[in-house]
């Protein structure tokens, strides 16, 4: 399968250097089992990468496991990840498996790995290390045969020299490293990342697309994207829903931009703090099998 191929099928955008190089390096460590860290800000795209690793596997027919490790309550997590027996706590009325478990033979991906309390980090690099575990609550060895991608926005490597990771989980984890690049670091796939996303809204909504001027056009490409992909997206969406228009101006396109400056030029216009578009998903987890696609 070539490059453009692959970026199709698996909803991998854009077409600059950058991200060239991305898909080359997802190509290469998919159909292997190795583990793989995806690093990058929040909207990137981890996710989506997470499932093109694993729908081009040869552990594509089972499970791909979604995990927001820093969706799940500190006093649960364990419980999450690895099951539990009946009578483990209060509340746990029936034993119960974990994700490793349910993900059994296919693909976990633990998003925001380093959120993950330390007392869990242990468990994991057990899991990690020889595909075992406990389950809360009993002292029986449970076993998994799974390919671990983890992702995550923050320094790992920091986090080791505070304290707060541990040293030997990151190794364990930093097999292969993929940097996903924020979208002002790819400028050049903007435009074309945009107008993909207006079209495909104008078809869903019944508009008609016929372009954007040069103003809106230089707006989109200095403007910071904090929330990258995710809110490249959503501002397509708005601006075909909301203003229905077939032609989008700067004045236009200017409203739905976060941080922005009602008067004055993009190039003026202010970063803003990507932790506004940290939204945690509404499900921490979610069952992926590509068999019947």
């Amino acid at each position: 399968m070539d490059r453009e191929v692959f970026q199709e099928q698996y909803g991998l955008l854009g077409s600059s250097e950058a991200m060239r190089q991305v898909i080359d390096k997802i190509m290469q460590v998919a159909k292997t089992d190795i583990t793989v860290t995806l690093q990058g800000e929040s909207g990137v795209g981890k996710d989506v990468t997470a499932r093109a690793i694993h729908a081009m596997s040869e552990r594509s027919r089972n499970n791909l496991v979604i995990v927001n490790c820093g969706a799940i309550p500190e006093g649960i997590i364990e419980s999450e990840l690895f099951g539990h027996e009946k009578g483990a706590f209060t509340g746990a009325e029936t034993s119960r498996e974990g994700y490793f478990e349910k993900a059994n033979n296919g693909t976990i991906f633990l998003d925001e790995i380093g959120d993950t309390p330390k007392n869990v980090q242990v468990k994991l690099l057990r899991v990690l290390e020889n595909g075992e575990f406990f389950r809360v609550g009993s002292s029986k060895i449970q076993t998994t045969d799974v390919r671990v991608i983890a992702a995550t926005n923050q320094n790992l490597w920091q986090m080791v020299q505070d304290g707060s990771f541990r040293e030997d989980l990151y190794y364990r984890l930093d097999t292969v490293q993929i940097k996903l690049p924020p979208l002002r670091e790819r400028s050049e796939d903007i435009i074309p990342i945009f107008r993909k996303f207006v079209e495909e809204y104008s078809a869903r909504y019944d508009s008609v697309f016929k372009g954007f001027s040069d103003e809106a056009r230089e707006l989109l490409i200095s403007y910071r994207w904090p929330g990258n992909i995710r809110e490249l997206r959503n501002v397509a969406e708005q601006l075909v829903v909301l203003e229905k228009s077939q032609f989008i101006d700067k004045e236009k396109l200017q409203k739905y931009l976060k941080g922005r400056q009602h008067e004055g030029s993009a190039d003026n216009l202010p970063m803003v703090a990507e932790d506004s578009y940290r939204k945690q998903k509404t499900d921490d987890t979610e069952g992926f099998d590509r068999k019947d696609r």
